[in-house]
């Protein structure tokens, strides 16, 4: 997934979802609190996958990573509209409450209150200082 798409959650809470990210959601996904102040919608193999990670880590390190992604997840289905209802929770956790952005992460999306996605401050020079740390 990849891509970066601007948007609004209605007053009761419902989220369109771009159909390029639906495609590759699925008609059935995950969502949980993701890293930083927004949420992370998981395709269900992806999200399979992160469960067999977090299963294989010493106890306490997976059940920290329980209690933060699986606790905090719920089964999603996209409505005839292409929209899902984010519980309230989940809005609360990633101050969601208007103007928001999707964001496409390789795996996964993310969904960021407009504001939150702005103050990321991901200039070119942090980015290439990332780069090279990574050795790319």
């Amino acid at each position: 997934m990849r891509g970066e798409y601007a948007h609004i959650i209605d007053e009761k809470g419902r989220l369109f979802i771009p159909s390029k990210f639906r495609s590759e959601l699925g008609c059935s996904f995950v969502l949980t609190k993701g890293l930083g102040k927004c949420l992370s919608a998981y395709p269900l193999t992806a999200w399979a996958s992160l469960e067999e990670k977090i299963k294989a880590l010493p106890t306490r390190k997976s059940r920290e990573l329980q209690l933060f992604f699986v606790a905090s997840s719920h089964d999603m289905e996209l409505d005839g509209q292409g929209r899902i209802l984010v519980p309230q929770k989940l809005r609360e956790y990633a101050n969601l409450s208007k103007n928001l952005v999707t964001v496409g992460m390789i795996d996964h999306l993310e969904i960021w209150s407009e504001e939150e996605w702005e103050a990321q401050n991901l200039t070119p020079d942090y980015i290439a200082d990332v780069m090279d740390e990574a050795g790319i």
